[in-house]
């Protein structure tokens, strides 16, 4: 049996890039103990928050668990494209419980452009689930996610409904899980996002655009019908604890109405340590499960939040 679940060449670049960060966040002392609390100064909004160009900061949360579970692990997975080299013959004996972790971060890499409103910034995000408990598997990395972004984003300021809207940005974004047929999957899409903040409150509202290549070539061609058409952030922080939900919707208000929602809860312990706990419902945690419905809850730590 064969499962080409992990690479040697992803599992270097992820060593890579951990080692890379690290050092970075050492030098910049900014985002280590004093890390961004608000909108301002996660996306350096104003002239006081600004830290210049090719400085690793922030993005997604960073996280650690080492025990998640889920009701329903996607042991043959189905692809939407009807052609015979997407079917999936075997049936892999997948464990509930396993471990998750992710990495995510950010560089401005242009600032003030178009008429000194906008900044130009690079993110990479890498999301892996790891059946580390499943001996009999020799302890498979069962998906790994890879997600590079260009992101133009513009300071704003006005009202809505008591909200202060502070960002509007445009992305390109690319996911994918980096396996071959039939377990290939992966989207290309233009996302616009908005920043609402008031008081202990952060909102981010993000539709995105699927951009299309071959019909015959698509690994995931009903993606969108599953994982959403858009995603609502929701962010409220008091003293040491920070609640976040993440919604995605297919926007089908019918029977077949579909999306995934996840809540987290963050509490400071040390420094940059925070206890973690993530649980989820719907479709689409991982790009190889985009169609396989699960609800799935965690217990680990975080080292960076939304906030």
């Amino acid at each position: 049996m064969q499962i080409k679940i992990a690479r040697n060449k992803f599992l270097y670049t992820f060593l890579f890039i951990i080692i890379s960060s690290t050092a970075s966040a050492q030098i910049s002392s900014l985002y280590n103990a004093n890390r961004p609390r608000s909108m301002a100064q996660r996306w350096e909004l104003d002239s006081v928050s600004k830290s210049g160009t090719f400085v690793i900061t922030p993005y997604k949360p960073v996280y650690i668990i080492p025990a998640r579970w889920s009701s329903n692990p996607n042991e043959k997975p189905v692809s939407g494209n009807p052609s015979p080299a997407y079917d999936y013959e075997e049936q892999v004996d997948y464990n509930n419980l396993e471990a998750k972790f992710q990495i995510s971060f950010k560089v401005k890499v242009f600032e003030s452009m178009f008429w000194g409103h906008g900044d130009l910034w690079v993110a990479y995000t890498q999301l892996n689930n790891w059946q580390v408990y499943n001996k009999s598997l020799s302890r498979p990395f069962r998906e790994l996610n890879y997600e590079p972004e260009a992101i133009v984003n513009f300071a704003t300021d006005y009202d809505v409904l008591g909200f202060k809207g502070r960002m509007l940005g445009i992305s390109f974004n690319h996911r994918s899980n980096g396996q071959e047929q039939p377990l290939s999957r992966s989207w290309n899409r233009i996302i616009l996002q908005a920043g609402f903040e008031k008081d202990n409150w952060q909102v981010y509202v993000r539709p995105w655009l699927r951009i299309r290549g071959e019909k015959k070539e698509d690994d995931n061609p009903d993606i969108e019908e599953y994982m959403g058409r858009g995603e609502l952030i929701v962010i409220y922080s008091k003293s040491k604890d920070t609640f976040v939900f993440t919604g995605r919707h297919n926007l089908n208000f019918n029977k077949y109405t579909r999306g995934h929602a996840e809540v987290s809860w963050s509490h400071a312990l040390k420094g940059n340590l925070n206890a973690y706990i993530q649980a989820g419902y719907g479709y689409g945690e991982t790009m190889v499960d985009y169609n396989n419905l699960q609800a799935t809850i965690g217990v680990g730590i975080s080292l960076v939040s939304w906030l």
